[in-house]
């Protein structure tokens, strides 16, 4: 099943569902109205949506709507929680390396995490404001995973039977504000702004032999001003499952429906692939020449995130964000 949300002005926007191939929807007010409603109470209403999804694709539904990217909200415009790992170890060891680190062996059994901005998701095509270009402004291409209620201390067995939904989204980092954050002891905050997501958000059923193991086993596209940039395999490299996140996220609190898991810049061992935000480029560049040669992002710059199935599919839509001024 593919959901998304219409931009009807409102704060969590028109719930709809719709048609695998991206083109067509149609506004289901009468089962849910919001992405929230339909994560709140899932066992009843997804099965709904679901036969919805079926007619939708089958041709039996009459008020259809030609689907208008630009009309949509993010999926879910605000979230009771945004959790990002950092779950692909080649992306932590060639930052640490480049700095003269090693990697604690802890990080192959302890997942890294932070909770990032949830209230304010920007769409899929939203430009991202920014206050200045000194703040060192990066992409992030990545994937989540979206739960309903998990409790606490819930195990990575059970805990992946608690993914409704995937996307796939572009976190938003200041690199230059980082380090001095992170020198307090306490954490991101200023240098996390708000997350833009992919047009849809999809049941893992939809990924059909792609989803394994609570992973996804394509690779993600990213072209950054009409340029390739990369396209490393999600499924490659993960040390941390989105199961074994999210058991890691509950060990000591519950997590509330709507909360998404998010799993980090994704890299492979293979650095012919690319990758997948300027950061690691720069840090590739420390490790061979010395020093980053490759700036962060300017005014006007542009980064498109999307992942295709086998067939060619554009399974989440496509993240299109251009950076503007405030």
């Amino acid at each position: 099943m593919k959901l998304a949300t219409l931009n009807n002005g409102s704060r969590d926007g028109q719930l709809i569902v719709v048609s695998r191939d991206n083109t067509q929807a149609v506004i289901v007010e009468s089962i849910a109205t919001t992405m929230q409603q339909v994560l709140d109470d899932w066992a009843n209403i997804s099965p709904q949506l679901i036969e919805v999804y079926g007619k939708l694709n089958k041709n039996e539904i009459t008020d259809v709507f030609d689907l208008d990217i630009n009309l949509l909200d993010a999926p879910m415009p605000r979230s009771h929680q945004f959790l990002d790992g950092s779950a692909y170890l080649p992306h932590v060891e060639r930052v640490r390396r480049a700095r003269g680190a090693e990697m604690p062996p802890s990080f192959l059994v302890d997942p890294l995490m932070y909770q990032g901005t949830s209230d304010s998701f920007l769409a899929a095509h939203a430009d991202v404001v920014v206050t200045s270009e000194e703040y060192g402004i990066d992409f992030e291409s990545e994937i989540a995973v979206i739960v309903d209620d998990v409790p606490m201390a819930v195990n990575a067995e059970d805990a992946e039977k608690h993914i409704k939904l995937v996307c796939i989204l572009n976190d938003v980092s200041l690199r230059n504000l980082i380090p001095a954050e992170l020198a307090k002891g306490f954490g991101f905050m200023q240098s996390k702004p708000p997350t833009a997501l992919s047009p849809f958000f999809v049941t893992p059923d939809e990924l059909g032999g792609a989803w394994i193991d609570s992973k996804l086993h394509l690779p993600l596209h990213t072209r950054y001003n009409n340029e390739w940039f990369g396209f490393p395999n999600a499924g490659v490299d993960m040390q941390f499952s989105f199961a074994e996140l999210i058991a890691y996220a509950a060990k000591t609190r519950p997590l509330s429906a709507g909360a998404m898991i998010g799993s980090g810049t994704i890299a492979n061992e293979d650095e012919s692939l690319g990758s997948s935000c300027l950061a690691e480029k720069r840090v590739l560049e420390v490790i061979k020449e010395g020093k980053a040669i490759t700036p962060f992002m300017s005014f006007g710059d542009k980064v498109e995130i999307k992942m295709l199935a086998e067939n060619g599919d554009n399974i989440f839509g496509t993240i299109h964000n251009t950076i503007v001024k405030a």
